[in-house]
């Protein structure tokens, strides 16, 4: 079977739609509708992530541009995120099918507890045969506004166990430096090659893509990136045919992991010497304060943070069990110095426990 075959027997998808497809075609969303509604089957759910909020509120408002003011883009965000949500409602509803609204902040997926009453919602609304429409609560979380959806659906995708993540954009697909359509692509070092055309609504771009590709593509989905304009593009993709560029699932990441790796923001580095490195590369060991050098940033206990080795490059990243001033304190020390420095609790000091930390 190959990569494209395998597309076939996907059971959970999730498809992301940016403000600049919708803009350029105002029936978009019925066609989408029909698209869905002929592939939905009893184990088979769609999840919809789609931007558009800014853009349609920055019409309702009057902003000839997209505003570079927090609390112009917060404005044109509620104003906008009603109209979207009604060309949604009104395109599946002609076709039977119930969509329900779900508002994201990376605050509620950086959260533990969060994402697990998330990952539960939205099994809830599958199970039910809802088509969760999903955005970023651009209103109230102003960091949001400067991550695009690719990477929220890239977020979304280990949510719901998906098998496919479709990235729909205005060009068919990656491109190369002539301009030709990738049709695969598995490697990362060629991102070199891709180029990006046409001025952009949304916020994300061709780089923005691949780089959400390659995170959920560590969730165990598959990922097609295509034009949104191209008829029947689901549809086709599904069944798949040769359209768009194939990034295909690579060995899945436990939940934690692609938590710790993708989803949290790293507050700092924690810099580490080659032994500790090479330690930690094995998968057996935790990082101790022996093979700490330094670190750069200011962080807290429970943070996610960089790991550096001695060549200056990121080999993994975990969560920290000390704030930056006590890692910097109890680097390069022994025992008996940790002893002296730590007092009684030196025994137990561990910088990134090895059930925290996921390799590069």
């Amino acid at each position: 079977m190959t990569a494209r075959s395998e597309l076939q027997q996907s059971r959970r998808i999730v498809i992301k739609v940016g403000s600049k497809a919708l803009a350029a075609d105002v029936d978009l969303p019925q066609k989408f509708a029909a698209e869905l509604a002929a592939l939905a089957k009893p184990k088979r759910g769609f999840v919809l992530v789609t931007s558009g909020a800014i853009a349609f509120g920055m019409k309702r408002l009057g902003y000839r541009s997209r505003p570079k003011e927090t609390g112009k883009l917060q404005a044109a965000a509620a104003a906008g995120q009603t109209v979207l949500m009604r060309r949604w409602d009104e395109a599946f509803s002609a076709v039977d099918l119930t969509v329900a609204q779900v508002l994201l902040t990376h605050d509620d997926l950086a959260d533990r507890e969060r994402v697990n009453n998330a990952r539960d919602a939205f099994a809830e609304l599958l199970d039910a045969g809802a088509v969760p429409i999903v955005n970023e609560n651009d209103t109230v979380s102003t960091a949001e506004i400067r991550l695009d959806n690719d990477q929220l659906a890239a977020m979304v995708a280990p949510l719901v166990s998906a098998d496919l993540l479709i990235l729909l954009t205005d060009v068919e697909g990656v491109l190369d430096k002539n301009g030709k359509r990738i049709s695969l692509m598995s490697d990362s070092a060629e991102l070199g090659t891709v180029v990006q055309s046409g001025e952009r609504l949304g916020s994300g771009g061709i780089h923005s893509k691949l780089d959400a590709a390659y995170k959920a593509c560590h969730s165990g989905a598959s990922v097609v990136i295509a034009a949104a304009s191209r008829p029947n593009v689901i549809r086709d993709i599904v069944a798949g045919a040769d359209v768009g560029t194939l990034v295909p699932r690579r060995a899945a990441l436990r939940a934690r992991q692609h938590w710790i790796a993708y989803t949290l923001r790293p507050r700092g580095t924690v810099l580490v010497d080659a032994g500790a490195e090479r330690a930690l590369r094995a998968g057996k060991s935790s990082l101790l304060p022996v093979g700490v050098l330094g670190v750069r940033g200011e962080f807290n206990a429970g943070d996610a943070v960089l790991l550096v080795g001695p060549d200056g490059k990121e080999f993994g990243r975990g969560l920290t069990r000390l704030g930056a001033l006590d890692v910097s304190r109890a680097a390069g020390k022994q025992a008996a110095e940790l002893e002296l420095a730590f007092a009684g609790d030196a025994k137990e000091l561990v910088i990134v426990h090895k059930d925290d930390l996921v390799l590069a």
